[in-house]
């Protein structure tokens, strides 16, 4: 029996909310890997992971955001635990992979290409992994066609955002691809939904359940807590705000903008005495 589905119970109030948790895991996370790309190695893989982790739990919290508003007629919906909990670590996990390889190869080219991809299917595979921790009285049908048009729009955002942490363009920048980024994910959790349909279990009367509200909100604390902590340590991080280098900025490589060294003024009034008498000595017969 084909169910009805709302993805829309509560209007337009969870999507908005949805594509806002999308744009803070995403500004959070294009932040640190800016942040990454421009400070020596031994600092490098922990603003990588801290922006994998913000990406990941932004991306995974607009999902669940998302299904708030989600019902089928007749049929409560209930959510396995452990399952859902390991769509936030597939999502986290292979954000990771991507942010690193650029992180360390690079925004251009092979590295780009690979990295946006492996981001990109991650956070597909938590949308449909998310999905396939949903329990009710019936099964999920997908149009394949829809569903590939979803996972396509994923990489594309993906690399995007990848290629936008790389240029190191000032907050400002940023904050853009921030919302250009969370507008793709939510269009592509939102084409992922228009590939889905419901065949019910003819099991009789409809019964009543908890609400998706209900069963969720205790879910999205812990990651919700976490964006909070990775915005507190980008606020309070004068750099990151700024874009500015570190004074230890990293190694030229492509994707890496090369920041020239500029010396003390200290140093530099130095060095021109110093060219001051060498340029003196020079031009003095020397005493034989």
């Amino acid at each position: 029996m084909h169910g009805t589905v709302d993805g829309f119970s509560y209007g337009l109030v969870t999507p908005l909310v949805a594509y806002l948790m999308a744009c803070l895991g995403g500004a959070l996370g294009l932040r640190c890997t800016t942040r990454a790309l421009l400070v020596a190695h031994s600092w490098r893989p922990g603003w990588l992971a801290l922006g994998a982790a913000a990406i990941g739990s932004g991306i995974w919290t607009m999902h669940f955001v998302a299904m708030m508003g989600f019902s089928v007629a007749g049929a409560p919906i209930h959510y396995d635990k452990p399952m859902t909990y390991a769509s936030l670590g597939v999502a986290v996990l292979m954000v990771g992979v991507g942010i690193f390889i650029v992180g360390y190869r690079g925004a251009t080219g092979t590295a780009l290409f690979t990295g946006g991809t492996i981001t990109g299917l991650g956070i597909a595979s938590m949308h449909y992994l998310g999905m396939a921790g949903m329990r009710f009285d019936g099964k999920f049908e997908y149009n394949t066609l829809t569903v590939g048009v979803s996972v396509a729009i994923a990489m594309a955002a993906a690399t995007a955002a990848l290629w936008a942490a790389g240029q190191v363009r000032g907050f400002v920048w940023s904050v853009g691809a921030s919302l250009v980024m969370g507008l793709a994910v939510t269009g592509m959790h939102y084409t992922g939904m228009a590939a889905l349909s419901v065949d019910l279990h003819a099991t009789g009367t409809p019964s009543a359940g908890d609400s998706p509200a209900g069963l969720l909100a205790p879910m999205l604390i812990g990651p919700l807590a976490f964006l909070c902590l990775a915005g507190v340590v980008v606020m309070f991080d004068p750099l990151m705000v700024m874009g500015k280098p570190d004074w230890n900025p990293a190694e030229h490589k492509p994707g890496v903008p090369a920041h020239p060294h500029t010396p003390h003024p200290a140093g530099l009034a130095r060095l021109r005495t110093r060219r001051k008498v060498t340029h003196h000595e020079s031009r003095t017969p020397q005493n034989r």
